[in-house]
């Protein structure tokens, strides 16, 4: 049976931390650390993504444009082309698409409401369980 999305949040949980885009990237920055997550979702007030705010996203806004752009809304340096998964997406199938688009984090969309966020590092770990689980049964088939 191939892990989807929905088996990852069940796991790890669904919680997301998300923000309006007119809390300033400062604020923001803050967020990211206390949390100590690399990115955050952005939201509309009806609950919808708008955008996704991660380190890269940072670090691309201070360097471009110095350290005045903190007090700038984030949406002035939020990703708004954002890639987003369904809980009936696979592991290999979310590979591939961080993979492919270089990126970390994928907001999971349902119906158009954000239900959850899968990192790499939930991906790396629902792999390595997946991994230990075969080997396991590899083993047990052995024995028998």
């Amino acid at each position: 049976m191939a892990v989807s999305v929905r088996h990852m949040l069940d796991a790890k949980g669904r919680n997301v931390v998300a923000v309006t885009r007119d809390r300033t990237i400062e604020e923001v920055a803050t967020i990211l650390n206390e949390n100590r997550i690399g990115a955050v979702v952005i939201t509309s007030l009806e609950g919808r993504i708008a955008g996704i705010f991660t380190e890269r996203d940072l670090v691309r806004s201070v360097a471009e444009k110095g350290a005045g752009v903190l007090s700038q809304p984030v949406s002035s340096a939020m990703t708004t082309t954002v890639t987003r998964c369904r809980e009936e997406t696979t592991l290999n199938e979310l590979m591939g698409i961080m993979s492919s688009g270089r990126f970390r984090h994928v907001p999971v969309e349902d119906q158009g409401r954000l239900v959850g966020i899968i990192s790499i590092g939930d991906i790396v770990k629902a792999r390595i369980q997946e991994v230990e689980t075969e080997a396991e049964q590899i083993r047990a088939y052995i024995a028998s």
